[in-house]
């Protein structure tokens, strides 16, 4: 996975980019009088030297890699190590969905943690049985239990042991151009290139072609044809493959980190009925578009469409304390009332983390944080970002719903083809994340797209001031354009 935006060095812009971009580190500066003091810029270089010598970083290359320090955040805000302001406009790993030091729950973690630390998961504790059921309040009905484990990967794992043990089958099917984690199973679950050094082609998972309308597969040319052409494709794949060997088809409701592409009109409505017709549990991933990203509780409240198994992490606390988890059907549920489930983890539904979910949801629902997320998609962000597309002919498309949007970036229209390469970066994107970062903007791009996923409770101002930066450095995309 190409992150620019966890780089500390990035190329710089060209034209008139340096100058507003000076500026704009001028002003963060002088924000950063005020919240940042010597001290913690202080502190911040003993960190950066003590990383260097110590940390061993995810999905890097350990020599070159020189991160950013962080000494600060609060609310859609970070400040580096050289105390510059930067609106975050990555939300971290597309995870801090409230923004960073929400007080409710940071108030949250304090009681609880002067209450409970620590508690083992076979115990009943209050808080992770509140969390469970705000989680299942937000499920579809007849899905009402909740598994609880410490992220997204291992909620992915643990669904799948869950579809095979329930179904007695072994194969799972996983699309392409889709990301479900870094742990063993779930890393080959994973249709992109970071499941390449990892393959182990003896874990029963078979890929299949996404329905994905900018690079159709299937020479699509509307959303109709790539609907019908993908689940055509896909029924051909559980045919060969022999349905009666399928525990599970997993499924991203929204790839994220994988493309941020929704699925056409009627995709998952199909998918749902291919994989009931063959008694295929459908397993929705909503680790990073769930708990309001897309605008919605669930992404897959969008299309009505209820699966069998529901995996979630990330924006269920907004990351500030690790907690992931299943959320169950009543009939996979009923596979374990009378035989034990074979699977646990010590931190299973930790209290700090089970109370920082309950703060964060509550104040999700207090604050409108759905509703101002949809509202920022529907009418400024979406709007803005075609208006972007019109003027840069780098742009090759835009996409998204929500606070979850991306900027696909190319050097020809025509063809399609794309500023990095698929599993790289290039100079190109990572002089247009320089530039986006110069402007005061802390950006997340992978491949040849840039992501816009702000925190749901966003201002306006914020996004639109974030637009105006990534609209100026697009200017030095547009210089690659063949």
């Amino acid at each position: 996975m190409t992150m620019t935006n966890t780089e500390h060095n990035t190329s710089t812009a060209a034209g008139d980019i340096g100058a507003e971009a000076a500026a704009a580190s001028a002003a963060g500066s002088a924000t950063a009088a005020g919240p940042v003091t010597e001290e913690m810029l202080a502190r911040g270089r003993r960190a950066h030297d003590l990383d260097r010598k110590h940390v061993f970083h995810s999905w890097q290359a350990q020599g070159p890699f020189n991160p950013m320090t962080i000494v600060r955040s609060e609310g859609t805000r970070v400040w580096d190590g050289e105390g510059r302001e930067l609106l975050d406009f990555s939300s971290q790993l597309v995870n801090t969905n409230i923004g960073h030091q929400h007080p409710a729950v940071v108030r949250a973690i304090q009681d609880q943690a002067a209450d409970i630390c620590t508690i083992a998961p076979q115990h009943v504790n209050d808080a992770r049985s509140e969390a469970a059921r705000l989680i299942a309040e937000i499920a579809p009905d007849g899905l009402e239990h909740v598994f609880f484990t410490n992220g997204g990967a291992d909620a992915n794992e643990h669904a799948i042991r869950m579809a095979r043990l329930h179904t007695g089958r072994q194969k799972v099917l996983s699309a392409y151009r889709s990301y479900h984690g870094g742990t063993n199973l779930a890393v080959n679950l994973t249709g992109d290139p970071r499941r390449f050094a990892n393959d182990n082609p003896g874990d029963g998972v078979v890929h299949f072609m996404p329905a994905y309308p900018y690079r159709s597969y299937f020479g699509s040319t509307t959303e109709a044809e790539e609907t019908e052409r993908a689940l055509r494709h896909l029924e051909d794949m559980i045919t060969l493959e022999g349905p009666q060997n399928i525990a599970a088809l997993l499924l991203e409701t929204v790839p994220g980190t994988a493309g941020i592409y929704a699925p056409p009109a009627g995709y998952l409505e199909g998918v749902r009925e291919l994989t009931e017709r063959h008694g295929i549990m459908f397993i929705a991933d909503e680790v990073m578009a769930g708990f309001g990203r897309t605008g919605e509780w669930l992404a897959i409240d969008h299309w009505g469409v209820t699966p069998d198994l529901i995996t979630f992490a990330k924006g269920v606390n907004s990351g500030y304390v690790p907690l992931g988890g299943v959320i169950i059907s009543d009939e996979v549920y009923s596979s374990f009332v009378d035989r034990q489930y074979p699977g646990g983890l010590t931190y299973s539904g930790h209290p700090l983390a089970c109370a920082a979910a309950v703060a964060t949801i509550t104040a999700m629902r207090d604050e409108g944080m759905i509703e101002n997320a949809k509202r920022m998609g529907d009418e400024v962000i979406g709007p803005r970002l075609e208006e972007i597309k019109a003027k840069h002919p780098s742009v090759g498309d835009v996409r998204g719903m929500g606070c979850f949007w991306a900027i696909e970036l190319v050097k020809n229209r025509e063809t399609r083809e794309p500023l990095a390469p698929y599993g790289g970066s290039s100079d190109a994107m990572n002089a247009v994340m320089g530039a986006i970062k110069e402007g005061g903007v802390l950006p997340f791009a992978n491949f040849n797209r840039i992501h816009v996923v702000p925190p749901l409770n966003v201002s306006e101002a914020d996004v639109r001031t974030a637009l105006d930066v990534i609209d100026r450095a697009l200017d030095v995309a547009d210089g690659y354009v063949e």
